[in-house]
């Protein structure tokens, strides 16, 4: 008698949740469920048509939701699926009595004789239990916004989280079990392998994505560093080189920069043409021509640029959310966090505690995208009165130490010429001029390292090193050549050629290294 009033008080509990007004039925499809099993149990086609359509939350019966956790398992296992072998599961699992008993079983099975559109009444079953969901949902938030505690913000946040879940097709389960998940495990291995070690998603910095094997999903990366070093240059860089080179679609929210500013920086990185020279207009013939054929692929690329001001961390996750649904955005970079906001009624906190709930949330964010992101972070002026080399160090992240916390990567960039340091402290004493330090500084899943990277300043722009030695070999022959008489004839070579030409112009007082390619 007790086994029957906790079966009956547990089949009730749904519909007090989902139902809005009283006598309403939640949609449902029982009839297609019970064919949908059937076929699952006589044909091996039907279970490999619709195994990933389906989970046992979306089956309206808890019978049902037994039935299709017993032939999961032995899809899992590689057993076969037929009525002997679930009801021998079930008996494993002890679930037989509430899945209706081996003579339900036979029923489900005579209900059907072919698992014909078994694809399509999947679907149909599907869309009932989304229906489900957004009136359970809808329920929970009319019960929330009679609730006067409760803060309006967070019930919007919590609100689209919820509508962003179903629209995946991705309801949140609550926890999923070590079998599941070293099976994922095996096929991301063998994915890796198929990229030749690359992973995540790359920089376009040879030595930092061997280091990283690209940038990872879930994880929250900091590039921090004092103003002037080049954080937003680096990570134009990055996105230029995922979004540019290997379509890779791309978010970038900046802060500080208008989103002209951006991409007018994107353009002298991309054509060569200085940042002066794109202000100005003041560019020649065949600079033009330069600017028209070497934009085309900038214009085409899955680049998305947000240059709201004061962004909180609220709106962030909404415009992020979006721009996943529609775009399938593989990384969000964001200019810079502490200009950031963390939005809605945070009475009584002070600045490092809201810059700790910006970097909680930018790694929940990162979590439920499942995507890397890429913050931006000041460092604190420590930097500027510490002898040596002043070289960043974890200490001197700004106002919250819960950055270093929440962050998987940390990294800064150093230019010691911007320090009048020219010699790096190594062995060979080899000169800083035009280059860059990357320091990993924390490295949750790898090691650390410091990468030196090529600096462009005139054209705001990253590059590897290892084109040094070939870039100094090319700017010395320009240079040699602009000092001939034949330098100026006529049969100079047409536009496409003129990067020599218009070389002269970009290079910065300070020295004939810094070129852009």
């Amino acid at each position: 008698m007790e086994k029957v009033q906790s079966k009956t008080s547990f089949a009730k509990r749904p519909s007090q949740i989902i139902n809005l007004e009283k006598g309403k039925i939640p949609p449902q499809a029982i009839d297609l469920e019970e064919v949908v099993l059937g076929a699952m149990m006589i044909d091996k086609k039907g279970v490999d048509e619709v195994i990933d359509i389906l989970n046992p939350d979306v089956f309206y019966k808890e019978a049902h939701q037994h039935i299709f956790e017993a032939i999961h398992t032995l899809f899992v296992n590689s057993e076969p699926v037929d009525l002997l072998t679930v009801s021998s599961q079930l008996k494993r699992s002890l679930t037989l009595e509430q899945a209706g008993g081996e003579f339900y079983l036979i029923q489900l099975t005579q209900k059907v004789s072919s698992s014909a559109h078994i694809e399509f009444h999947a679907r149909i079953i599907l869309q009932k239990f989304i229906q489900r969901s957004l009136i359970k949902i809808s329920n929970e938030i009319i019960e929330e916004s009679y609730d006067e505690a409760t803060d309006v913000f967070d019930l919007l946040d919590t609100a689209e989280s919820k509508l962003y879940d179903i629209t995946q097709g991705n309801i949140k389960r609550s926890s999923e079990t070590a079998q599941d998940l070293v099976i994922q495990a095996k096929k991301r291995i063998e994915e890796i392998a198929n990229q030749e070690g690359l992973s995540g998603v790359p920089s376009g910095f040879e030595l930092v994505d061997k280091l990283t094997s690209g940038w990872q999903p879930s994880d929250l990366i900091i590039i921090a560093a004092r103003p002037g070093m080049g954080k937003t240059a680096l990570t134009l860089s990055m996105a230029r080189n995922m979004a540019v080179q290997h379509n890779i679609p791309v978010a970038f929210f900046s802060c500080e920069m208008s989103s002209v500013q951006l991409i007018t920086r994107l353009i002298s990185s991309e054509t060569g043409l200085s940042s002066e020279k794109l202000r100005t207009g003041n560019l020649e013939k065949h600079e033009w021509e330069q600017l028209n054929v070497k934009v085309k692929g900038l214009e085409k690329a899955p680049l998305f640029i947000d240059d709201t001001p004061s962004l909180s961390i609220f709106d962030l996750r909404a415009k992020a959310r979006r721009l996943a649904s529609q775009h399938g955005i593989k990384m969000i970079m964001i200019d810079y966090l502490q200009l950031m906001t963390a939005g809605g009624n945070k009475n009584g906190g002070n600045r490092e505690q809201e810059i700790s709930t910006i970097s909680r949330n930018l790694k929940a964010l990162a979590k439920e995208l499942n995507i890397p992101v890429i913050a931006l972070s000041q460092l604190s002026r420590a930097v500027e009165t510490r002898g040596g080399s002043k070289r960043p160090l974890l200490s001197d992240l700004r106002e919250s130490g819960a950055i270093e916390q929440d962050a998987d990567i940390v990294s800064f960039i150093y230019r010691p010429e911007y320090y009048k340091i020219e010699e790096w402290d190594d062995e060979e004493n080899s000169p800083t001029d035009g280059q860059a330090e990357f320091i990993v500084a924390k490295h949750r899943n790898g090691g650390l390292d410091e990468i030196r990277l090529r600096f462009l300043g005139h054209l705001g722009k990253f590059e590897n090193l290892e084109t040094f030695p070939f870039t100094n070999e090319i700017a010395s022959s320009m240079n040699a050549a602009a000092n001939d008489d034949t330098f100026k004839t006529p049969n100079f070579p047409s536009a496409e050629d003129a990067f020599g030409s218009s070389m002269n112009d970009d290079l910065s007082p300070e020295g004939e290294d810094e070129v852009p390619f």
